[in-house]
Order: structure tokens, then C-alpha cells, then sequence
């Protein structure tokens, strides 16, 4: 359940409740990717907290990206894991488990709750002790912390910044409330963590959209090739020209990024793709795709350029 502006509580272990996090360096791994994925795909990361053999995290999604944020975080910090360690194979136990959070008091729950992980663990006597999570980021005004999106959070508390620290340090020296020690004690982790009202609100809103006809037609809903290619163009500020142009021996990157985009996002067939672009075999499609995700792996810079063009995508479709 996505939809702009939603808050929700991710979390996720490792394979068989394995380690996924076996020292330092694997931690500040998890936490440059994430801070990463932030910038990407517009993810403001409220809350996290990073055990051993598991993670939380407090985030909203103002593009409702959830799902391929942490696609990325999941995927990313797999293959650098095992990199490490020169192995193979997975390393969490499914894709990730999210909660679906009202915007209220309820945030202020959850991310106590977050907080104090290491603590219900006993593998700390006091927050500031543990080392991996945000508490610390709550706690003070240093400006390694200003990935965080912790303004709205700390607003909760009061409005004058240095009050909200010290109310904030107040909460989170107190147990976990009845409501959120019995939602987390369920065998069967309810997707909505709110009030009543909002809890219907959601259900009500996404039955509604599970029985609209063209919903489950997801290429009704996808961007066309010509609106891929606009963007493009204009990320690049380049003409229709470049879609055909190849010269041996000379990266086309335009056209590439468009290619690896319609892959991703049109729903179309790699032929259907090709035709668009004038590329006579599908199999040109896929190592163009192949070569561009490659590229993005490595290139910091393009991917912050390819994260932008996504999202003015999602804005067009919005507004259609």
C-alpha cells in the first residue's frame, strides 16, 4: 500500500534470522546506502535502527517509491556483503516487511519503539550507548545528521528546537506504550499501525483502487516511450535526433538512459522497445539495458541524473 506523503515502518532480517551485519564496516555500508537510496528516490528517512541480525527503518515516500527504494537498499547492500566475503546467494529472508503508519502520535510510537530495539535486546543499558541507529541524530544539532528527516518528528514534541531535543529525550527514556508492545507481540504483524478511523480510511481507499477496472492493466498506467524520451531530452537537453544517431566507438548515453527506462517502466516487449529507437534485434535492447545498469552501479552522478528523471516521470503521471 503506497501513496504519496505515507510513513512507513520497514523492516527485515537476514536469511534463517542469520547475521547481516557483522561489523563495523558492514553497518556504515547499510547506512551509505541508505542515505544514498535517500537521494535517489526522494526517500526522507525519519528513524533507523541496525541489529545484528535485522533492520528498522521510519520513512516517507513523497513519490510512493517505497518498493523500489528498498529494492535498491536490499539489493545494493547484498551484493556489497557478499562481495566482502566472496560468496554467493542470498542474504535476507524475503523482500521487506512494511508498516503502514498514521501521521500522528503514532510516528512518536513507532520511533521509540525504533529506538529503544537495542535496548529491549539488553545489548545496551542507555540509547546513547548503541552506536547504530538515529537516536543520536534526534539527540543532537551536529550537521552529519542533516540527512535526516527529523524536523517533523522533533516539531511534534515543541516548537523551539532545543525543547523538542529535550522532550524527545523525556519519551524515549520511557516503555514502549500498551498499544505498540501488543501490535509488535502479534504472530501476525497487522500492514496498519493508527487509529481506527485511519485504519478504515486505508481500506476503504485501496479496495476502491483493487476494483477499478484498469488497475490491474499496468501499461495503461506506465509512461509511453515519447514521454520517456522527453524527459530524457531534457535532462540532457538534447533532439529527437539522438534516439537513432549511433556512432561506432561512442557511448550514447541519452538514448541509452531512455532504452534502460522504457525497459524498467513501460511495460513493453523488448521488441515493442526496439522499434522505438530503431534498433532492428531485441537482443541490442538487452545489453544496452545490461551496460546501463552497469554504468549506474558505478556512476554516482548518473544515477542521481536518472533518479531525477524518474521522478519528473512520476510527476507526469500524476497529473494525468
Amino acid at each position: 500500500m503506497e501513496y504519496p506523503g505515507a510513513w512507513h515502518h520497514v523492516m527485515n532480517r537476514g536469511r534463517r534470522r542469520e547475521t547481516i551485519f557483522s561489523d563495523g564496516r558492514d553497518y556504515e555500508n547499510f547506512l551509505a546506502i541508505l542515505q544514498e537510496s535517500s537521494e535517489m528516490y526522494g526517500l526522507r528517512i525519519a528513524a533507523y535502527c541496525l541489529m545484528p541480525n535485522h533492520y528498522h527503518i521510519l520513512a516517507q515516500t513523497p513519490f510512493a517509491n517505497l518498493s523500489r527504494a528498498m529494492r535498491h537498499v536490499n539489493g545494493v547492500y547484498t551484493q556489497r556483503y557478499n562481495r566482502r566475503r566472496n560468496i554467493d546467494g542470498q542474504l535476507f529472508r524475503g523482500r521487506y516487511k512494511s508498516v503502514l503508519v498514521e501521521e500522528n502520535s503514532h510516528l512518536l510510537e513507532l520511533l521509540r519503539y525504533i529506538h529503544r530495539n537495542p535496548v529491549r535486546a539488553r545489548m545496551c543499558t542507555s540509547l546513547e550507548e548503541y552506536p547504530w541507529s538515529s537516536h543520536s541524530g534526534y539527540a543532537s544539532r551536529g550537521k552529519k545528521w542533516d540527512w535526516l528527516s527529523r524536523k517533523d518528528l522533533l516539531t511534534m514534541f515543541a516548537d523551539q528546537p532545543a525543547r523538542a531535543r529535550q522532550k524527545y529525550l523525556e519519551f524515549v527514556l520511557q516503555e514502549d506504550s500498551a498499544e505498540i508492545s501488543d501490535f509488535f507481540s502479534r504472530k501476525n504483524l497487522a500492514s496498519i499501525f493508527g487509529s481506527p478511523d485511519f485504519i478504515d480510511w486505508v481500506k476503504s481507499t485501496f479496495q476502491q483502487l483493487r476494483n477499478h477496472a484498469e488497475i490491474p492493466q499496468s501499461k495503461l498506467l506506465a509512461p509511453t516511450i515519447p514521454a520517456i524520451q522527453k524527459a530524457v531530452a531534457r535532462s540532457y537537453r538534447v533532439g529527437k535526433d539522438v534516439w537513432t544517431s549511433s556512432q561506432r566507438g561512442k557511448v550514447n548515453e541519452p538514448r541509452n538512459v531512455a532504452v534502460y527506462l522504457a525497459r524498467k517502466h513501460s511495460g513493453l516487449r523488448l521488441q515493442e522497445i526496439g522499434s522505438e529507437f530503431g534498433l532492428e534485434k531485441y537482443s541490442t535492447v538487452s545489453s544496452i539495458v545490461a551496460r546501463t545498469e552497469k554504468m549506474l552501479a558505478e556512476d554516482k552522478n548518473l544515477r542521481k541524473r536518472v533518479e531525477r528523471i524518474r521522478l519528473a516521470l512520476e510527476k507526469g503521471q500524476a497529473k494525468t
